[in-house]
């Protein structure tokens, strides 16, 4: 037989323990299918809003409830009277809010008298996306209060409205928030969580697929099909899956950048591009797993790990270039790592190919990665030395 031959008998055999096993097809379209499902509606406003606030107002004045007002009416805050602070802990312990204000007893008076009244305010850090956006809104309106205070001391300074302004804001911050203008949390996380979860599926299937081989004792007639040419029984299990998930995939990029409509400043050709390399990549590291640890468990073990901690390593919740020295070379272990460069490059900025034409270069240097363990996982197919249980 021709190599293309045993491709072709090996791809046939992989589609009957398809048909046998609904596994395959469970753990990839469903599994997908569910995660895009979960990301895309759970932040589907863009920002999450309604996050309970606790105010503890021990002043009860107009100005502490004109406060209490504007904070209710910010996007994200909802706020939740206490008569205690005690109570408001409580709470914000047992996660029924986020966060929680306390405005001191002679709040007004010290704010009239120019006695810089102390405003505490508490923020549960174990919810980070909802605590740290309480931060900023609570801040805004600390600042927005202390503004607010300082013009009606100038108006009765006599200060003309046209100079107030300038007193109160010397520098007029004018911000472009480029490749996301909306703030929308949903097209910030979906863009990278959802390419990780088909990396991570792309690794465990790829991983089980070829160890369920050792696992049943069925590796010796995958090796026969193909006359003992363990680079077609591999390549044909990979053309196989390469076809599946590059459709899912690109079924995922058309949802994102067409039906969801999230920014994308360059083509959608390049994210399919992207994206089938990631797929390949992936498919290459799961190889060299199983290769290099020819169990089926273990292997699963650690492409599991590998797909987890790949999340954090790509750096688009925090950047490379703030991780610690000894963990920015292992970003370089992964295939979203590039896969985010070239989102980045092409989707947000719009830039050419020769921009990020070395991403592209590094996820093909991912390919090579199986002929390191080819010998060694043909010599785990052929005697199967490997523990079982």
């Amino acid at each position: 037989m021709t190599f293309f031959e045993k491709i072709r008998s090996v791809v046939r055999r992989e589609i009957r323990i398809w048909v046998r096993r609904p596994v395959y097809i469970v753990g990839s379209v469903f599994v997908m299918a569910f995660c895009t499902l979960f990301y895309l509606s759970f932040l589907r406003d863009g920002v999450p809003s309604d996050v309970p606030i606790a105010v503890v107002d021990l002043d009860r004045t107009a100005t502490s409830r004109e406060f209490c007002r504007q904070l209710d009416a910010t996007q994200l805050g909802k706020v939740v009277m206490y008569d205690d602070f005690a109570e408001a802990r409580f709470d914000m312990q047992g996660g029924r809010v986020t966060s929680v204000c306390v405005i001191p007893e002679g709040f007004n008076r010290d704010i009239q008298a120019q006695r810089q009244p102390t405003f505490s305010f508490y923020i549960n850090g174990l919810y980070f996306l909802s605590g740290s956006l309480a931060w900023k809104d609570i801040l805004t309106m600390v600042n927005l209060t202390n503004g607010a205070v300082q013009r009606e001391v100038l108006r009765m300074k006599g200060v003309p409205e046209s100079l107030i302004m300038g007193q109160l804001q010397p520098v007029d911050v004018d911000v472009h928030q480029i490749g996301n203008p909306t703030m929308n949390y949903g097209a910030y996380l979906a863009n990278m969580m959802i390419p990780g979860m088909l990396q991570m599926v792309v690794v465990i299937l790829m991983i089980y697929s070829l160890g369920t081989e050792l696992k049943y004792g069925t590796s010796r007639h995958l090796l026969n099909a193909v006359d003992g040419d363990i680079y077609a029984a591999v390549s044909g299990k990979m053309a196989l899956y390469t076809v599946l998930f590059t459709l899912i995939g690109w079924t995922l990029e058309v949802i994102l950048y067409k039906w969801m409509h999230f920014p994308l400043a360059g083509r959608l050709g390049q994210m399919l591009l992207a994206c089938f390399l990631l797929v390949v990549a992936s498919e290459a590291v799961a190889v060299f797993i199983i290769g290099l640890v020819p169990v089926c468990r273990f292997a699963l073990s650690i492409g599991a790990l590998y797909s987890v901690l790949g999340l954090s390593m790509t750096g688009f919740t925090l950047p490379v270039e703030a991780m610690p020295t000894g963990l920015r070379g292992l970003t370089m272990m992964y295939p979203l790592r590039y896969y985010y460069d070239i989102y980045v490059q092409a989707g947000i900025f719009g830039s050419g190919f020769g921009q990020w034409y070395i991403c592209v270069v590094a996820l093909l240097l991912f390919c090579f990665l199986p002929f390191l363990v080819m010998k060694r996982l043909k010599h785990a197919y052929e005697y199967l030395d490997y523990e079982r249980n």
